[in-house]
This record gives structure tokens, sequence and C-alpha cells, in this order.
């Protein structure tokens, strides 16, 4: 990550994924989901992956430029909320945009979707 760029909440990231061989690794975007004060106390940023493959699946909330408060979308993507990654900041390579409050918004909402209890044996 260069030096003197803080990170915030909705920033949109370039971040280095390994192949699972570990022989190489590929750029991929993810959007910034932990909160401001938490990206400035710790070493560590949680975020979402963010994918071009645009097949709608569960838990996925379809983005495009007009979304994005900074930046510009290539293609129209997908922010996957059920991929879920804990990274150290010093391994960002760039931030490349941030997306508007309402996709943070439904990114919140999912999460919470995806940890819901439903107890139908009470």
């Amino acid at each position: 990550m260069p030096s003197g760029i803080m990170l915030k909440q909705r920033d949109i990231v370039l971040i280095p994924i390994p192949f699972t061989d570990l022989t190489s690794q590929k750029r991929r975007p993810a959007v910034v989901i932990s909160s401001d004060n938490y990206n400035e106390t710790h070493e560590d940023i949680v975020v979402v992956a963010l994918t071009s493959n645009a097949e709608p699946r569960d838990f996925t909330i379809t983005l495009t430029s007009d979304d994005l408060e900074q930046g510009v979308l290539k293609v129209t993507s997908m922010i996957r909320t059920d991929k879920i990654y804990t990274l150290n900041k010093s391994i960002i390579i760039k931030v490349f945009g941030r997306v508007k409050t309402h996709i943070l918004l439904k990114i919140k909402e999912f999460l919470l979707k995806i940890i819901e209890q439903h107890n139908t044996a009470n």
C-alpha cells in the first residue's frame, strides 16, 4: 500500500490473491467494509470480494459505475458478501474507487442474513 494513504470504509481496493498451489497470484478487487476507526487503529482491514462474473448468486449485489462515489468500473460487477477476508493493509496494491453509501447498507443487510439464526426447534 502506498504510504500516507488512509483506507476508508467503502473504498474499492486491489489485492493480490494467491492461487491454491501458491505458485502465483492474481490481482482482485475488494470493497472495504471495516469501519474507519478500525482501519485507523489496526494493521488489518476487512473486505468483501468483488468479481466481474456478473452471474447473480445468493448474497450478491450488482455494482455499476453509477454506484460509485469515486472511480469507474470497466464492467458491471458483483459484490460477493459471502466472501469475507481480513487482510493486512500492507498487501493493498491501490485504491481505485469508493462505493456509495446505499451499497454499504445493502452489504450490511446481506451480512446480517448470512449470520441470522432461524430457530425452528424451540
